[in-house]
């Protein structure tokens, strides 16, 4: 024979097979149990989750998650850009664009006035956010 074309042939060693239920799957000397389990609470469903994942990536930046909170701890949680740049040791298009980021993900809104850009917070964002977060992950 060839040996490139000989195949090697192995004793195998089996172990009787144990049926747990009519229409189970054998398994080699164990017992089969349930792998799956009934929901406990709904779980996130698809809208809810590109949400999630928006803000997510929203806040995945140390600068967003600052700006976020420097809006929302100035009068009428809203500040104009010119204020968020010292803050945040930034030049003022970068910080443009972080908040740029920031509105995209629904949690600040941008208003022109004249030169400059002011930002608000969007009402009830961030609690909304926390909200589906604690709904969606509470045990």
């Amino acid at each position: 024979m060839d040996p490139m074309t000989t195949t090697a042939l192995r004793t195998v060693t089996t172990r009787p097979a144990v049926l747990t239920a009519p229409g189970a799957l054998p398994t080699a000397g164990r017992t089969a149990t349930a792998c799956c389990t009934d929901l406990a609470r709904p779980a996130v469903d698809e809208g809810a989750a590109q949400d999630l994942a928006r803000a997510f990536r929203a806040l995945a930046d140390p600068t967003r998650v600052r700006l976020l909170s420097l809006v929302a701890s100035h009068a009428e949680q809203e500040a104009c850009v010119c204020d968020l740049t010292e803050p945040v040791g930034l030049s003022q298009p970068t910080v443009s664009h972080h908040l740029k980021v920031l509105v995209e993900a629904g949690l600040l809104t941008r208003e022109q006035r004249g030169r400059w850009a002011y930002y608000a917070l969007v009402p009830g964002a961030v609690d909304d956010l926390a909200g589906l977060l604690s709904r969606s992950f509470a045990g």
